[in-house]
C-alpha cells in the first residue's frame, strides 16, 4: 500500500489536529474537549492512551493521575473502578478510547501509545471498532510502534518513533540511514533540545518518499504559518481557535 493512500489521510491538507481536544482550556483529553473540537469543526484529534490494571484503555496523556486530576497514583497500577473517580480539573471524567470512538465516529484519532501494556488492548479495540481508516498509532518508542505495524499490516496507519525521524533527518542531508517501512507520515516538533528538526530540506525528504509531515505541538500563529510556508501537511495545537483562524485566513480551513 502507498502510505500516501491510506484513508486515514483522506482529507484535504493541512490537517488540524485539536491536540489532546484542546488542551489550552485545561481540560485536556475529556470528553468535554473533543466535543468543544468537534464544534469548532475539527475532524482530527490527537489523545494517548494508557491501560488500567484491570485493562481498560484510557484516554489520558500522563502515566499518573497527579498533574492534571483530583486523584493519585499510577493508572496501570488502579482498577477502571478508581480511575472512573478522577477528575480533570477537578470535574471532567477521564474517557475510555472506547467511549471516545463510539461518541465520535465522524473523527480521526492520532493515538500515542504511551505504555507498552496498551499495545494489544488499543489494536483489539480498533479491530471490534472497524476503525483501521480513523486511527493512526504513533509512539516515541519506534520498536513499539514497529510491533504495532508488523502485528496489524498495512491496514494500521502509523508515524515513526524518535528513531525513525533520525533516519528521516539524515536522509535529509543526504546520509543513508534505514527507514521503517508502512509508516504514513512523520510527526514532529518543529525543534527539540534547540535543534531544529523541521525544514525545507525535511518536508521534502519525507514527500519524496510519500510521507506526511505533521508537527506539534504549535500555538503561535507566526509559528504555524511559517510551517504552512514550509509545505507541512498538519499541525497539532492546544490552541484550536488560533489555528483554526489561521487556516481560515490562508483559505485552507477545510
Amino acid at each position: 500500500m502507498n502510505p500516501s493512500r491510506h484513508p486515514y489521510l483522506d482529507h484535504p491538507a493541512p490537517i488540524a489536529f485539536a491536540h489532546r481536544g484542546g488542551a489550552a482550556d485545561g481540560v485536556e483529553n475529556t470528553a468535554s474537549a473533543f466535543r468543544r473540537a468537534a464544534a469548532a469543526g475539527y475532524r482530527y484529534f490527537e489523545t494517548d492512551v494508557h491501560t488500567t490494571a484491570d485493562g481498560r484503555l484510557v484516554a489520558f496523556h500522563d502515566a499518573t493521575l497527579d498533574r492534571v486530576t483530583d486523584a493519585r497514583g499510577r493508572i496501570d497500577a488502579l482498577p477502571w473502578s478508581e480511575v472512573r473517580r478522577a477528575r480533570v480539573a477537578g470535574r471532567e471524567p477521564l474517557p475510555l478510547f472506547e467511549e471516545l470512538l463510539e461518541e465520535f465516529p465522524a473523527a480521526r484519532w492520532n493515538v500515542d501509545l504511551k505504555a507498552e501494556s496498551a499495545l494489544i488492548p488499543l489494536l483489539e479495540l480498533i479491530r471490534r471498532a472497524d476503525a483501521w481508516d480513523r486511527v493512526c498509532v504513533g509512539s516515541f518508542s519506534e520498536a513499539r510502534v514497529a510491533r504495532a505495524h508488523r502485528l496489524a499490516g498495512p491496514r494500521l496507519a502509523t508515524s515513526y518513533g524518535v528513531r525513525g525521524v533520525l533516519a528521516l533527518r539524515a536522509r535529509s542531508y543526504g546520509i543513508p540511514a534505514p527507514l521503517r517501512a508502512g509508516a504514513v507520515c512523520a510527526q514532529v516538533p518543529e525543534r527539540q533540545s534547540g535543534i531544529r528538526v523541521v525544514d525545507g530540506r525535511f518536508v521534502r525528504t519525507a514527500h519524496a518518499l510519500g510521507l506526511q509531515v505533521h508537527v506539534w505541538t504549535v500555538n503561535e500563529p507566526d509559528r504555524m504559518a511559517a510551517l504552512l510556508d514550509l509545505g507541512v501537511d498538519g499541525i497539532m495545537t492546544d490552541h484550536i481557535e488560533t489555528l483554526r483562524t489561521v487556516l481560515s485566513e490562508r483559505g485552507a480551513w477545510a
